[in-house]
């Protein structure tokens, strides 16, 4: 298993992201932190752009945190091969890596509590892709077949 974890947020998801680099980092993870560093207000597609090559570079998985989770999710997936799913709930986030082969896994600061988030990252990450029959619409998606 890849122990690196690619992570980044808006201002929206600042704190949250603070959070759960901390978790992983207690759970014995890597991370690589591309910002943002601050409060500050700034573009969050810029963050989902910088993550989503380097996850896509290191054939990894990344994190992307905003107020929401939709803006991240929806500029992260502009990027061939970046499959970035947006969960609020555990259940999803499971299936999202078992059947999806999700690679980014995108949070709501304003909209997920600390613990639950923390518990999306946890079965995010411990979930493996099933491949089989999911594999061929992966591959669907990704214009091989």
């Amino acid at each position: 298993m890849n122990n690196k974890i690619t992570i980044g947020s808006d201002h929206g998801g600042y704190r949250l992201k603070t959070e759960i680099i901390k978790h992983l980092k207690d759970s014995g993870y890597k991370i690589s932190d591309l910002g943002c560093f601050s409060e500050e207000p700034c573009d969050y597609p810029e963050i989902a752009k910088a993550v989503s090559k380097e996850v896509l570079a290191d054939n990894g998985m990344g994190i992307l945190v905003c107020g929401t989770g939709i803006g991240m999710s929806i500029a992260a997936n502009r990027f061939e091969g970046i499959r970035a799913s947006h969960c609020t709930d555990t259940f999803t986030a499971r299936m999202t890596r078992a059947h999806n082969d999700s690679n980014i896994l995108c949070l709501g600061e304003r909209v997920t509590g600390l613990g639950l988030a923390l518990d999306i990252v946890d079965a995010w990450l411990k979930t493996a892709f099933e491949g089989g029959r999911h594999q061929k619409r992966i591959d669907i998606i990704d214009g091989v077949v």
